[in-house]
């Protein structure tokens, strides 16, 4: 039994998440979205994905809240 996640492209992901793959090649330059390299492709992990958007959004939700107290 194969239990190994299996590796995806920029098009799996970016399906995955509902983003364009331009998108996706911005978040690996600008913003340390999870990625490996396999010569010239881009690979990911859908599970280090899911993770990196669930971190993000709580970063996202807490510089929120800290500019909600500023504002106070």
């Amino acid at each position: 039994m194969d239990t190994e996640e299996k590796w995806v492209s920029v098009e799996g992901v970016a399906g995955h998440l509902d983003v364009t793959k331009d998108t996706i090649y911005r978040w690996v330059r600008e913003r340390d979205f999870p990625s490996h390299r396999a010569g010239n492709l881009l690979r990911f992990k859908l599970t280090e994905v899911d993770a990196w958007v669930r971190q993000d959004s709580d970063v996202s939700k807490n510089q929120q809240d800290t500019d909600t107290q500023k504002e106070n």
